[in-house]
Protein backbone atom coordinates (compact mmCIF):
# COMPACT_ATOMS: atom_id res chain seq x y z
CA UNK A 1 0.00 0.00 0.00
CA UNK A 2 1.34 3.66 -1.19
CA UNK A 3 1.58 5.77 1.62
CA UNK A 4 0.83 9.91 0.92
CA UNK A 5 3.46 12.13 2.19
CA UNK A 6 2.28 16.07 2.01
CA UNK A 7 0.42 18.16 4.49
CA UNK A 8 -3.31 19.11 4.50
CA UNK A 9 -5.65 20.10 7.03
CA UNK A 10 -5.96 23.59 8.93
CA UNK A 11 -4.28 24.54 12.17
CA UNK A 12 -7.15 24.50 14.27
CA UNK A 13 -9.62 21.87 14.73
CA UNK A 14 -13.22 21.22 16.23
CA UNK A 15 -13.76 18.80 18.38
CA UNK A 16 -14.06 14.84 17.03
CA UNK A 17 -17.26 12.97 16.36
CA UNK A 18 -17.44 9.93 18.17
CA UNK A 19 -16.91 6.58 17.90
CA UNK A 20 -20.09 5.70 16.96
CA UNK A 21 -20.17 2.64 14.50
CA UNK A 22 -17.09 0.92 15.75
CA UNK A 23 -18.27 1.11 19.74
CA UNK A 24 -20.95 -1.57 18.43
CA UNK A 25 -18.37 -3.73 16.47
CA UNK A 26 -16.12 -4.59 19.08
CA UNK A 27 -16.33 -6.20 22.52
CA UNK A 28 -13.83 -5.82 25.54
CA UNK A 29 -11.16 -8.02 27.29
CA UNK A 30 -9.79 -6.86 30.59
CA UNK A 31 -6.01 -8.17 30.37
CA UNK A 32 -2.72 -6.98 29.57
CA UNK A 33 -1.80 -7.69 25.76
CA UNK A 34 0.71 -9.33 23.99
CA UNK A 35 0.71 -9.10 19.99
CA UNK A 36 3.13 -9.41 17.53
CA UNK A 37 3.80 -6.46 15.09
CA UNK A 38 3.40 -6.81 11.67
CA UNK A 39 6.71 -6.86 9.53
CA UNK A 40 4.65 -5.55 6.26
CA UNK A 41 4.25 -2.20 4.95
CA UNK A 42 2.05 0.42 6.98
CA UNK A 43 -0.81 2.83 6.29
CA UNK A 44 1.36 4.63 8.37
CA UNK A 45 0.36 8.35 7.14
CA UNK A 46 4.12 9.66 7.51
CA UNK A 47 5.19 12.97 6.13
CA UNK A 48 4.32 16.43 6.30
CA UNK A 49 5.84 17.80 9.60
CA UNK A 50 9.19 19.46 9.60
CA UNK A 51 12.41 17.98 10.62
CA UNK A 52 12.40 18.50 14.10
CA UNK A 53 9.89 15.90 14.73
CA UNK A 54 12.81 13.23 12.48
CA UNK A 55 15.12 10.97 14.63
CA UNK A 56 17.81 9.07 12.18
CA UNK A 57 20.60 8.21 14.54
CA UNK A 58 20.20 5.76 17.61
CA UNK A 59 18.03 6.24 20.55
CA UNK A 60 20.81 6.29 23.03
CA UNK A 61 19.11 6.64 26.65
CA UNK A 62 16.38 5.49 29.07
CA UNK A 63 12.51 6.22 28.13
CA UNK A 64 12.12 9.84 29.26
CA UNK A 65 15.40 11.24 27.54
CA UNK A 66 14.60 14.41 25.68
CA UNK A 67 16.03 14.21 22.28
CA UNK A 68 16.07 17.88 21.14
CA UNK A 69 13.55 20.50 22.34
CA UNK A 70 12.77 23.95 20.85
CA UNK A 71 10.15 27.14 21.59
CA UNK A 72 6.69 25.46 20.69
CA UNK A 73 3.47 26.64 19.35
CA UNK A 74 1.67 30.20 20.83
CA UNK A 75 -1.61 28.45 20.50
CA UNK A 76 -2.62 29.15 24.51
CA UNK A 77 -2.75 32.57 25.57
CA UNK A 78 -2.84 31.57 29.37
CA UNK A 79 0.38 29.99 28.87
CA UNK A 80 4.13 32.38 29.72
CA UNK A 81 5.57 29.88 27.58
CA UNK A 82 5.51 26.79 25.66
CA UNK A 83 8.34 24.44 24.44
CA UNK A 84 8.32 21.43 22.01
CA UNK A 85 10.10 18.50 22.74
CA UNK A 86 11.23 15.25 21.54
CA UNK A 87 11.50 12.54 23.95
CA UNK A 88 12.47 8.48 23.83
CA UNK A 89 9.55 6.24 24.88
CA UNK A 90 8.64 1.96 24.82
CA UNK A 91 7.05 1.22 21.96
CA UNK A 92 3.69 0.23 23.28
CA UNK A 93 2.80 -2.86 20.84
CA UNK A 94 5.64 -4.85 21.97
CA UNK A 95 6.55 -3.40 24.73
CA UNK A 96 10.58 -3.51 23.74
CA UNK A 97 11.61 -0.89 21.42
CA UNK A 98 12.44 2.29 21.93
CA UNK A 99 10.12 5.13 19.74
CA UNK A 100 10.87 8.63 19.42
CA UNK A 101 7.42 10.77 20.88
CA UNK A 102 6.48 14.38 20.48
CA UNK A 103 4.94 16.92 22.76
CA UNK A 104 4.45 19.99 24.14
CA UNK A 105 5.13 21.64 27.33
CA UNK A 106 2.83 24.81 28.66
CA UNK A 107 4.56 27.02 31.61
CA UNK A 108 1.64 28.82 33.11
CA UNK A 109 2.30 32.70 34.00
CA UNK A 110 3.05 33.73 37.43
CA UNK A 111 5.69 32.74 40.01
CA UNK A 112 6.01 29.07 40.46
CA UNK A 113 5.63 27.69 43.52
CA UNK A 114 8.71 26.91 45.63
CA UNK A 115 8.40 22.99 44.87
CA UNK A 116 7.92 24.17 41.24
CA UNK A 117 4.67 24.23 38.89
CA UNK A 118 2.76 21.29 39.86
CA UNK A 119 1.78 19.10 36.60
CA UNK A 120 -1.18 18.31 34.36
CA UNK A 121 -0.34 15.70 31.78
CA UNK A 122 -2.58 16.29 29.10
CA UNK A 123 -3.93 13.30 26.49
CA UNK A 124 -6.10 14.11 23.60
CA UNK A 125 -8.81 12.92 22.02
CA UNK A 126 -8.74 10.85 18.48
CA UNK A 127 -7.45 13.45 15.29
CA UNK A 128 -6.44 11.04 12.95
CA UNK A 129 -2.99 8.96 12.44
CA UNK A 130 -0.97 10.87 9.37
CA UNK A 131 1.88 13.00 11.16
CA UNK A 132 0.30 16.32 10.21
CA UNK A 133 -2.55 15.34 13.09
CA UNK A 134 -0.48 15.60 15.79
CA UNK A 135 -1.33 18.39 18.29
CA UNK A 136 2.36 20.16 19.01
CA UNK A 137 1.91 20.68 14.79
CA UNK A 138 -1.25 20.96 13.55
CA UNK A 139 -2.81 22.80 16.18
CA UNK A 140 -5.94 22.13 18.34
CA UNK A 141 -9.44 22.08 18.57
CA UNK A 142 -10.93 25.53 19.97
CA UNK A 143 -12.74 23.18 22.83
CA UNK A 144 -9.66 21.99 24.07
CA UNK A 145 -7.89 25.63 23.34
CA UNK A 146 -9.93 26.56 26.27
CA UNK A 147 -10.03 23.32 28.22
CA UNK A 148 -6.44 23.88 28.70
CA UNK A 149 -6.18 27.33 28.94
CA UNK A 150 -8.72 26.81 31.92
CA UNK A 151 -6.09 24.35 33.92
CA UNK A 152 -2.80 26.78 33.00
CA UNK A 153 -4.86 29.60 34.89
CA UNK A 154 -5.29 27.77 37.46
CA UNK A 155 -1.66 27.69 38.09
CA UNK A 156 -0.61 23.93 36.52
CA UNK A 157 2.04 23.10 33.64
CA UNK A 158 0.88 21.09 31.23
CA UNK A 159 2.49 18.57 29.29
CA UNK A 160 0.81 17.06 26.03
CA UNK A 161 2.23 14.12 24.70
CA UNK A 162 1.83 13.70 20.41
CA UNK A 163 1.33 9.85 21.16
CA UNK A 164 3.75 7.40 19.74
CA UNK A 165 3.85 7.35 15.79
CA UNK A 166 1.78 10.79 15.43
CA UNK A 167 4.11 13.51 13.98
CA UNK A 168 7.04 11.34 14.03
CA UNK A 169 7.67 8.40 11.69
CA UNK A 170 6.01 5.12 12.23
CA UNK A 171 2.53 4.23 13.04
CA UNK A 172 0.54 5.29 15.52
CA UNK A 173 -1.44 2.45 17.23
CA UNK A 174 -4.93 3.93 16.92
CA UNK A 175 -7.10 3.31 20.12
CA UNK A 176 -4.28 0.85 21.68
CA UNK A 177 -3.77 1.96 25.38
CA UNK A 178 -0.51 1.05 26.10
CA UNK A 179 1.00 3.00 23.76
CA UNK A 180 -1.25 5.71 24.96
CA UNK A 181 0.15 5.62 28.68
CA UNK A 182 3.70 4.89 27.71
CA UNK A 183 3.90 8.10 25.70
CA UNK A 184 1.74 9.96 28.86
CA UNK A 185 4.39 8.51 31.41
CA UNK A 186 7.63 9.53 29.18
CA UNK A 187 6.34 12.46 28.60
CA UNK A 188 6.28 13.31 32.47
CA UNK A 189 9.73 11.97 33.18
CA UNK A 190 10.91 14.07 30.32
CA UNK A 191 10.30 17.82 31.04
CA UNK A 192 10.32 16.67 35.14
CA UNK A 193 13.92 15.19 34.56
CA UNK A 194 14.83 18.71 32.91
CA UNK A 195 14.98 22.20 34.14
CA UNK A 196 11.85 23.77 33.77
CA UNK A 197 10.79 24.37 37.37
CA UNK A 198 8.06 21.56 37.68
CA UNK A 199 6.59 20.26 40.91
CA UNK A 200 6.94 15.81 40.97
CA UNK A 201 3.10 15.61 41.26
CA UNK A 202 1.16 14.90 38.56
CA UNK A 203 -2.38 14.97 37.55
CA UNK A 204 -3.60 12.68 34.01
CA UNK A 205 -6.01 14.44 32.51
CA UNK A 206 -7.59 13.14 29.20
CA UNK A 207 -11.02 13.79 26.92
CA UNK A 208 -12.27 10.47 24.61
CA UNK A 209 -9.10 8.43 22.83
CA UNK A 210 -7.57 10.55 25.78
CA UNK A 211 -9.75 9.89 28.60
CA UNK A 212 -9.17 6.21 27.88
CA UNK A 213 -5.08 7.40 27.82
CA UNK A 214 -5.93 9.07 31.32
CA UNK A 215 -7.05 5.71 32.66
CA UNK A 216 -4.98 3.43 30.81
CA UNK A 217 -1.83 6.01 32.29
CA UNK A 218 -2.60 5.28 36.21
CA UNK A 219 -2.90 1.93 35.14
CA UNK A 220 0.15 1.24 33.80
CA UNK A 221 2.34 3.68 36.34
CA UNK A 222 2.64 1.60 38.87
CA UNK A 223 4.71 -1.22 36.76
CA UNK A 224 6.14 1.02 33.61
CA UNK A 225 6.98 4.35 35.92
CA UNK A 226 6.74 3.67 39.69
CA UNK A 227 8.73 6.51 40.93
CA UNK A 228 6.13 9.13 39.31
CA UNK A 229 4.30 11.25 41.82
CA UNK A 230 0.34 10.16 39.60
CA UNK A 231 -1.60 11.80 42.13
CA UNK A 232 -5.06 10.88 39.92
CA UNK A 233 -6.59 11.25 36.98
CA UNK A 234 -9.37 12.93 35.32
CA UNK A 235 -11.02 11.75 32.29
CA UNK A 236 -14.35 12.57 30.05
CA UNK A 237 -15.89 10.61 27.53
CA UNK A 238 -14.30 7.66 28.13
CA UNK A 239 -13.97 4.85 26.03
CA UNK A 240 -14.78 1.01 26.92
CA UNK A 241 -15.82 -1.65 25.34
CA UNK A 242 -17.12 -4.02 27.90
CA UNK A 243 -19.58 -6.93 26.09
CA UNK A 244 -22.79 -5.48 28.93
CA UNK A 245 -21.68 -1.88 27.75
CA UNK A 246 -21.81 -2.61 24.04
CA UNK A 247 -24.74 -5.38 23.97
CA UNK A 248 -27.56 -2.00 23.49
CA UNK A 249 -25.26 -0.25 20.69
CA UNK A 250 -25.17 -3.05 18.15
CA UNK A 251 -28.58 -3.39 17.73
CA UNK A 252 -29.25 0.68 17.41
CA UNK A 253 -26.76 1.04 14.30
CA UNK A 254 -27.74 0.10 11.12
CA UNK A 255 -25.42 -0.76 8.46
CA UNK A 256 -27.25 1.46 5.89
CA UNK A 257 -27.43 4.99 6.93
CA UNK A 258 -24.66 7.57 6.10
CA UNK A 259 -22.29 8.44 9.15
CA UNK A 260 -19.16 10.10 9.30
CA UNK A 261 -18.01 8.18 12.33
CA UNK A 262 -17.10 5.31 9.95
CA UNK A 263 -13.95 7.52 10.14
CA UNK A 264 -13.16 5.82 13.52
CA UNK A 265 -13.67 2.08 11.83
CA UNK A 266 -11.31 2.54 9.27
CA UNK A 267 -8.50 4.45 11.98
CA UNK A 268 -9.18 1.40 13.79
CA UNK A 269 -8.24 -0.95 10.93
CA UNK A 270 -4.81 1.19 10.35
CA UNK A 271 -3.90 0.01 13.66
CA UNK A 272 -5.19 -4.06 12.49
CA UNK A 273 -2.38 -2.89 9.78
CA UNK A 274 0.58 -3.03 12.41
CA UNK A 275 -0.31 -6.51 14.14
CA UNK A 276 -1.20 -8.32 11.43
CA UNK A 277 1.09 -8.64 8.25
CA UNK A 278 -1.77 -11.15 5.97
CA UNK A 279 -4.10 -7.48 6.65
CA UNK A 280 -4.62 -4.89 4.48
CA UNK A 281 -7.42 -2.77 4.28
CA UNK A 282 -7.88 -2.03 0.52
CA UNK A 283 -8.38 -5.63 0.46
CA UNK A 284 -11.82 -4.75 2.57
CA UNK A 285 -13.35 -1.79 0.90
CA UNK A 286 -15.30 -1.27 -1.85
CA UNK A 287 -13.99 0.93 -4.89
CA UNK A 288 -16.45 3.73 -3.67
CA UNK A 289 -14.34 3.73 -0.22
CA UNK A 290 -10.77 3.09 -1.57
CA UNK A 291 -10.34 7.46 -1.34
CA UNK A 292 -11.25 6.86 2.24
CA UNK A 293 -8.21 5.00 3.08
CA UNK A 294 -6.08 7.22 1.18
CA UNK A 295 -7.59 9.79 3.39
CA UNK A 296 -6.75 7.99 6.15
CA UNK A 297 -2.82 8.07 5.78
CA UNK A 298 -2.77 11.76 4.60
CA UNK A 299 -5.87 13.66 6.54
CA UNK A 300 -7.26 14.31 9.89
CA UNK A 301 -10.10 13.18 11.73
CA UNK A 302 -12.24 16.40 10.50
CA UNK A 303 -11.61 15.78 6.92
CA UNK A 304 -11.86 12.04 6.63
CA UNK A 305 -15.33 11.92 8.32
CA UNK A 306 -16.28 14.55 5.63
CA UNK A 307 -15.35 12.85 2.70
CA UNK A 308 -17.23 9.86 4.07
CA UNK A 309 -20.57 12.19 4.06
CA UNK A 310 -19.71 13.75 0.79
CA UNK A 311 -19.82 10.63 -0.86
CA UNK A 312 -22.55 8.98 1.12
CA UNK A 313 -20.92 6.13 2.38
CA UNK A 314 -22.70 3.73 4.45
CA UNK A 315 -21.21 0.69 6.59
CA UNK A 316 -22.59 -1.72 3.91
CA UNK A 317 -21.39 0.57 0.85
CA UNK A 318 -18.24 0.84 2.67
CA UNK A 319 -17.12 -2.51 3.04
CA UNK A 320 -17.75 -5.33 0.92
CA UNK A 321 -16.12 -8.11 3.25
CA UNK A 322 -17.62 -7.54 7.07
CA UNK A 323 -13.76 -6.19 8.94
CA UNK A 324 -15.84 -7.01 12.37
CA UNK A 325 -13.30 -10.21 12.75
CA UNK A 326 -10.24 -8.27 11.79
CA UNK A 327 -11.47 -5.49 14.43
CA UNK A 328 -11.54 -8.30 17.04
CA UNK A 329 -7.61 -8.54 16.38
CA UNK A 330 -7.25 -5.35 18.53
CA UNK A 331 -9.73 -5.77 21.26
CA UNK A 332 -6.56 -6.90 23.93
CA UNK A 333 -5.00 -3.61 22.70
CA UNK A 334 -8.17 -1.40 23.76
CA UNK A 335 -7.88 -2.73 27.46
CA UNK A 336 -7.16 -1.64 30.69
CA UNK A 337 -4.71 -3.70 32.72
CA UNK A 338 -6.23 -3.44 35.49
CA UNK A 339 -9.58 -1.54 36.65
CA UNK A 340 -8.24 -1.63 40.25
CA UNK A 341 -6.14 1.82 39.94
CA UNK A 342 -4.18 3.34 43.16
CA UNK A 343 -5.20 6.62 42.59
CA UNK A 344 -8.55 8.34 42.40
CA UNK A 345 -10.63 8.69 38.83
CA UNK A 346 -13.07 11.53 38.00
CA UNK A 347 -14.65 10.46 35.28
CA UNK A 348 -16.86 12.96 33.05
CA UNK A 349 -19.86 12.20 31.00
CA UNK A 350 -22.23 13.75 29.06
CA UNK A 351 -25.99 12.86 29.40
CA UNK A 352 -26.62 13.09 25.42
CA UNK A 353 -23.10 11.82 24.48
CA UNK A 354 -23.97 9.73 21.23
CA UNK A 355 -19.74 9.27 20.79
CA UNK A 356 -19.12 7.36 23.72
CA UNK A 357 -22.76 6.34 25.02
CA UNK A 358 -23.12 7.30 28.79
CA UNK A 359 -24.22 4.10 29.31
CA UNK A 360 -20.69 2.84 28.35
CA UNK A 361 -18.90 5.50 30.66
CA UNK A 362 -21.68 4.67 33.53
CA UNK A 363 -20.32 0.88 33.55
CA UNK A 364 -16.43 1.74 33.66
CA UNK A 365 -17.38 3.69 36.37
CA UNK A 366 -19.42 0.50 37.77
CA UNK A 367 -16.83 -2.27 37.35
CA UNK A 368 -13.47 0.14 38.32
CA UNK A 369 -15.86 1.07 41.42
CA UNK A 370 -16.31 -3.17 41.90
CA UNK A 371 -12.45 -3.35 41.76
CA UNK A 372 -11.95 -0.80 44.90
CA UNK A 373 -10.65 1.69 42.40
CA UNK A 374 -11.86 5.28 44.18
CA UNK A 375 -14.22 6.50 41.09
CA UNK A 376 -15.76 10.01 41.60
CA UNK A 377 -18.74 10.26 38.45
CA UNK A 378 -20.62 12.79 37.64
CA UNK A 379 -23.07 13.14 34.37
CA UNK A 380 -24.37 16.12 32.96
CA UNK A 381 -27.88 15.30 31.58
CA UNK A 382 -27.80 17.96 28.82
CA UNK A 383 -24.78 18.17 27.37
CA UNK A 384 -22.88 15.68 24.74
CA UNK A 385 -19.64 14.57 23.67
CA UNK A 386 -17.72 17.57 23.59
CA UNK A 387 -19.64 19.93 25.73
CA UNK A 388 -19.01 17.90 28.79
CA UNK A 389 -15.14 18.75 28.64
CA UNK A 390 -15.48 22.29 29.41
CA UNK A 391 -18.37 21.92 31.56
CA UNK A 392 -16.91 19.21 33.92
CA UNK A 393 -14.39 21.92 35.05
CA UNK A 394 -16.54 23.07 37.54
CA UNK A 395 -16.27 19.75 39.68
CA UNK A 396 -13.18 18.48 38.14
CA UNK A 397 -11.09 21.46 39.57
CA UNK A 398 -12.08 20.87 42.53
CA UNK A 399 -11.14 16.88 42.45
CA UNK A 400 -8.14 18.35 40.96
CA UNK A 401 -7.28 21.01 44.02
CA UNK A 402 -7.58 18.72 46.32
CA UNK A 403 -5.37 16.01 45.15
CA UNK A 404 -2.39 18.21 44.52
CA UNK A 405 -3.12 19.47 48.48
CA UNK A 406 -2.41 16.13 49.59
CA UNK A 407 -6.18 15.39 50.82
CA UNK A 408 -8.24 12.55 50.94
CA UNK A 409 -10.60 11.21 47.91
CA UNK A 410 -13.58 9.00 48.98
CA UNK A 411 -15.25 8.97 45.50
CA UNK A 412 -18.98 8.14 45.40
CA UNK A 413 -19.38 4.78 44.13
CA UNK A 414 -21.82 4.42 46.77
CA UNK A 415 -23.66 7.41 45.09
CA UNK A 416 -22.75 7.08 41.27
CA UNK A 417 -25.37 8.98 38.92
CA UNK A 418 -27.41 6.38 37.10
CA UNK A 419 -29.39 7.17 33.91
Amino acid sequence: MSVVNHRTGTASRRGAPGFGLLLSLVAFSIAPFNVAVSSAPLLTGDGGTPAFYAWSEELDGQPGKILRQEPGPVDLANADRSVRILYISTDGLDGKRKVPVSGVLYIPKGVAPKDGWPLIAWAHGTVGVADVCAPSFGGRSERDVTYLNFWLQQGYAIVATDYQGLGVPGAHPYLATRPEAYSVLDSIRAVQRASFGLSKKVVVVGQSQGGAAAFATAAYAPSYAAELDIRGAVATGTPYFSPEAQAARRAKRSPDAVDGKLAYTFLLLSTVEQIDSSFSMTDFVTDAAQPVVIGVSKTCLRQIARQIIDAKLTYNLSFKKDPAPMLSKVVELMGYPTLSIKAPVFLGTGGRDADVPPEVQLHLGADACANGTRIEQHVYPELDHSGAVNASTVDSVVFVRKIFAGEEIGGNCASRPRL
